[in-house]
């Protein structure tokens, strides 16, 4: 007699996350996805917060001025952005947005000049070989000036190189790049909900 196999709740929660389509908002620092993404977030869609960025406030408020010159500092990131892709989607959800993603920590890296480690290297290809994210990349273009904070002290310039860094990298790995040119925050975030009308 043969009995039913039966699945464990981990490969059922992961085959129900599977069926929600995961897009990647990237570009340069000060460009305004942090804006759009809240906007994306009141109109009712999921979205999973930048994890450099927290990792950066968190860092500091242990009294770390410069995190990004700690060994661990990329390690931390891809950690961050593990847990929080790994965490279930809400019910119903169609689409999820991230606010940067595993290249954006390998852009960072390269950007920094620091070495990409095993744990971002393991995360980049767990998240391809599950397919996680979806080809369609939408890359947030700069507003033509920044806004200096804690933990972004980049010039305009520096972020126009630290964007171009980005766009290789994403390029590299067949990301299909969507422009989000510079406009207002309910344009550019019309544009998104476009294109993802077209794909859903």
């Amino acid at each position: 007699m043969s009995w039913p196999v039966i699945q464990s709740a981990s490969s059922l929660i992961s085959q129900a996350t599977t069926r929600v389509r995961r897009y990647i908002l990237t570009g340069a620092p000060g460009a305004g996805k942090t804006a759009i993404l809240r906007e994306l977030r009141a109109r009712g869609w999921a979205v999973v917060d930048e994890a450099a960025t927290d990792v950066i406030a968190r860092e500091q408020a242990r009294g770390v001025d410069e995190p990004w010159t700690d060994g661990e500092f990329i390690n931390k990131i891809a950690a961050l952005q593990r847990h929080r892709q790994q965490q279930p989607v809400s019910t119903g959800a169609a689409a999820q947005f991230y606010d940067r993603s595993p290249w954006c920590t390998l852009a960072l890296a390269r950007y920094l000049r620091l070495p990409v480690t095993s744990t971002l290297a393991d995360e980049m290809a767990r998240v391809t070989d599950e397919k996680i994210y979806q080809r369609t990349v939408f890359f947030v273009r700069p507003l033509g000036f920044i806004v200096p904070s804690a933990a972004r002290r980049i010039s305009y310039r520096d972020a126009l190189e630290f964007e171009a860094v980005h766009e290789a990298v994403y390029q590299a790995h067949g990301f299909d790049l969507v422009d989000v040119v510079a406009d207002e925050v309910e344009q550019r975030v019309a544009l998104i909900e476009a294109k993802l009308a077209s794909e859903l």
